[in-house]
């Protein structure tokens, strides 16, 4: 797949992370539970419906950092 429709970007100052769904910015995430809520209201959780599956999925990239890292 080359491109990606969740993407999460490195950890800010208060360890949020921007997530994004097909580009759009969709919210803060502070740990993978938050990424479970985004994906099911965007319609997203077949396949992605908990932190396990998230964490090892090809759909989501994580920039700058794993699943493994939400502080500064």
């Amino acid at each position: 797949m080359d491109s990606r429709p969740v993407s999460v970007e490195p950890p800010n100052g208060q360890g949020g992370r921007l997530v994004r769904i097909d580009g759009a910015p969709v919210g803060q995430a502070y740990g993978l539970w938050d990424l479970v809520v985004f994906l099911h209201r965007a319609g997203l959780s077949d396949g992605l419906a908990n932190e396990d599956e998230i964490a090892a999925s090809d759909q989501v990239e994580w920039l700058g950092f794993g699943p493994e890292r939400w502080e500064p």
